[in-house]
């Protein structure tokens, strides 16, 4: 087989797994193949993140407030879907988006990219919680505390999303280290 040569193993409603020369990887099959994962800090100073049980990983996990892109929306752009994930999840409105940065989830086994961006101006619309049977808790936790209470929650038997100890670096930084105020 050559190198570039690209066979599908499976296809399922989700996920693609392919052989592209001796490599196997998976590719998203719906939305466009990305990921908003939103930096949002509440006017009272609290860091926004979500509790939710994934099947993948059979635990809970502590994450940002994140989700994909054109997954039910074809004109999907970056900013609809990270105020649409937000406003879902959280309960939380954006006044301002700014998207930060984009890159690879998991290069040696997936072609997802995710969008690092920062929601500003918040106003509280709703509960949050999800949609449908996703049953996320909202955690609000002060800005100062945050790092703590990551630890704490990861001692209790959750599992941490890497991802958020550079959304934490972010709320105050671009991804270049200047300031983002």
């Amino acid at each position: 087989m050559g190198q570039n040569l690209k066979h599908t193993l499976y296809e399922g409603d989700w996920l693609r797994l392919v052989r592209i020369g001796h490599w196997e990887a998976c590719e998203r099959t719906h939305g466009q193949g990305m990921a908003v994962i939103v930096i949002a800090v509440t006017p009272a100073d609290e860091v926004l993140f979500v509790e939710q049980y994934r099947i993948p990983l059979g635990s809970r996990t502590v994450e940002m407030p994140a989700g994909l892109v054109g997954d039910d929306h074809a004109q999907d752009t970056l900013v609809d879907a990270a105020r649409r994930e937000l406003i879902e999840e959280t309960g939380w409105s954006p006044g301002k988006v700014d998207v930060l940065l984009v890159g690879p989830t998991s290069s040696g086994m997936s072609n997802e990219r995710i969008a690092f961006v920062r929601a500003r101006d918040l106003t509280k619309v709703g509960d949050g919680g999800g949609v449908d049977s996703e049953d996320i808790t909202v955690h609000a936790v002060p800005r100062a505390e945050a790092p703590a209470w990551l630890m704490r929650k990861q001692a209790e038997g959750f599992e941490l999303d890497l991802k958020l100890w550079a959304g934490l670096w972010m709320i105050d930084r671009n991804p270049d280290g200047s300031d983002a105020k």
